[in-house]
């Protein structure tokens, strides 16, 4: 038998054993290199949420009485200041009846000056049998005049003298007359005015809902108007991410139609109520600056800032271990090698990034990219993170 062939097989195969190991060697034990994290300066926690534009002070106007519309003066997209005319009903019959009101008024005014002449002959015709009467009970005195005359002189007096409170009576029933006829004057005039639809603020008008020549029913509504100062975006946030949400806060809105615009606005109201269904809080934000030609019911995403984390160590949601209720475990650089921590977490902020709050001594490195090759106690080359 041949052994130097079987010889050069097992050398052959020591070599290679022996490369395999070295390699293997090398490999194990030389550094690895990872991607680690630092701290960051003023980095800004923002809680995210869609919503819609909408109007805060929004109307449907009408007119308060029933009638044809005959007039009007205003369009969908028109900007009207307050108190400009809308719309008008057809007011022949009520102008006839404010006509007549005030014919009633005049009429009343007659009356009053007719009572009042009755009561200055009244008064004359009171004064005369006054005196008669006293002269005859004088007469009476002096057994000049009968008793049966004096008798018939005061029986003049006394009838005079109602006849004159008669007289002041009517009078005062015409000055009645003459308040009633002038509210109801007015009455008929203010009728009127409702048959004129005005602006009840400096508005736009948003829908024309009647046209003319309709017959309109007391109350129904003929224009939608709102007020354009008051146009936000009704957002909807998730409760479990709106704890931190307040009155005040800076945010940032993107509207669909201007995907690369930013625009600046603040949290307004935080509604009391949340959508059950969605779990969902309703919070409004304020344009600080309403953009021209904005839309009503326009999709907007809103970014509101909640916290600003002066100086915090963020690492990436991936890297993170067994994350659970902001608990964790991380891969850190200590001394050129790597270790595992147990960390808790603060705030998570919108790009899956969590802020370290504890568990990493102040010397070590987050490592922010898991990779093949990590084990406690390998030495470990470092690269900076790239900033997002």
């Amino acid at each position: 038998m041949n052994r130097k062939p079987l010889l050069l097989s097992i050398s052959l195969a020591a070599i290679v054993l022996i490369g395999v190991v070295g390699i293997g060697w090398v490999l194990y034990f030389r550094p690895v290199t990872v991607q680690i994290g630092s701290a960051q300066q003023d980095v800004p926690v923002q809680v995210f949420g869609l919503g819609t534009v909408e109007a805060q002070v929004t109307s449907q106007v009408g007119f308060k009485i029933s009638g044809l519309l005959i007039n009007l003066r205003a369009d969908v997209g028109n900007r009207v200041p307050k108190g400009m005319v809308l719309a008008r009903l057809d007011d022949c019959e009520q102008k006839a009846q404010v006509a007549r009101a005030k014919a009633a008024v005049e009429q009343a005014e007659a009356d009053l000056q007719r009572a009042t002449a009755s009561v200055k002959k009244a008064q004359a015709n009171y004064s005369n049998a006054k005196h008669i009467n006293k002269r005859q009970q004088n007469l009476v005195q002096s057994k000049i005049a009968s008793i049966e005359t004096a008798q018939t002189a005061q029986v003049g007096e006394d009838v005079a003298l109602a006849d004159l409170n008669l007289a002041n009576s009517d009078v005062l029933v015409a000055k009645a007359a003459i308040s009633g006829a002038k509210a109801q004057q007015q009455l008929q005039v203010a009728t009127l005015g409702f048959y004129t639809l005005s602006a009840p603020y400096d508005a736009m008008v948003t829908a024309r809902l009647k046209e003319l020549g309709s017959a309109l029913n007391a109350g129904q509504p003929v224009f939608t108007l709102i007020d354009p100062q008051s146009i936000w975006v009704l957002a909807y946030i998730d409760e479990s991410k709106a704890g931190e949400i307040r009155v005040g806060q800076a945010a940032r809105i993107v509207l669909r139609s201007r995907p690369n615009e930013r625009l600046h606005g603040r949290v307004f109201r935080i509604e009391p109520e949340s959508d059950r269904v969605n779990e969902e809080r309703r919070v409004e934000v304020a344009f600080d600056n309403i953009p021209v030609n904005v839309n009503l019911g326009e999709q907007a995403e809103v970014y509101i800032t909640t916290v600003h984390l002066t100086h915090p160590l963020l690492v990436p949601e991936a890297a993170i271990i067994g994350l659970r209720k902001k608990r964790g475990t991380v891969w850190t650089v200590e001394d050129g090698q790597l270790r595992q921590r147990k960390t808790t977490f603060g705030h998570r902020l919108l790009d899956g990034r969590f802020e370290i709050t504890g568990g990493v001594p102040e010397n070590a490195t987050v490592v922010t990219q898991l990779r093949s090759g990590l084990r406690i106690g390998r030495a470990a080359k470092t690269t900076d993170e790239p900033r997002p």
